[in-house]
């Protein structure tokens, strides 16, 4: 078995947002432990071409970064880089995606498949949206999954709670990122 972690949204956009979790600081724990254990760290972006010819009109939530976020969401604005406190080795992956699953419009599938990776950690901002949508679309795609609790944030606690303690335990193991990465000594 060959576990991959995937830090997902931890871009300076959306991090920026989440200023006051403590979701930054265990992700970069978790993507420091998974260095040192020799498992693949891959990081997923949402970002747009120029124009953001990907959004359709009709995309409830994406339709609104076309109509008021000009470019910020675009390849190359500083709000779709990865955040510095990351900062990806030149080996490891940024993928981006043009919806909220990691999976949805990039090639990660096609890198899990290379790194022959079958086990997922997944951290990520935010619960409800990339960490939700990702978890299914691996589950559906036979993959083994954990998801770092505490590498993770939503804007509302309540809903990042329900789906830790009741909706994630049914496809996923959930922990903390101490307890993940006292399991890889």
């Amino acid at each position: 078995m060959t576990t991959a972690l995937l830090v997902m949204d931890f871009q300076n956009g959306i991090v920026d947002r989440f200023d006051g979790t403590s979701a930054l600081a265990n992700a970069v724990s978790a993507a420091d432990a998974a260095r040192a254990a020799s498992i693949p760290v891959l990081f997923v972006r949402v970002a747009f071409r120029p124009g953001h010819p990907e959004i359709a009109s009709s995309n409830l939530g994406f339709g609104r970064i076309a109509d008021s976020a000009g470019e910020t969401m675009t390849e190359s604005a500083h709000g779709t880089q990865i955040h510095p406190a990351l900062s990806p080795r030149a080996d490891e992956p940024v993928v981006t995606k043009r919806r909220v699953s990691a999976f949805t419009g990039s090639d990660l599938e096609v890198l899990l498949r290379g790194l022959a990776a079958d086990h997922l950690v997944l951290a990520g901002i935010s619960t409800s949206g990339v960490v939700l949508s990702t978890l299914r679309q691996a589950a559906d795609l036979d993959h083994r999954i954990t998801v770092l609790a505490d590498a993770c944030a939503d804007r509302r606690r309540d809903v990042h709670d329900l789906l830790m303690e009741a909706v994630f335990p049914n496809q996923a193991t959930v922990t903390t990122t101490a307890d993940w990465v006292a399991s890889l000594s």
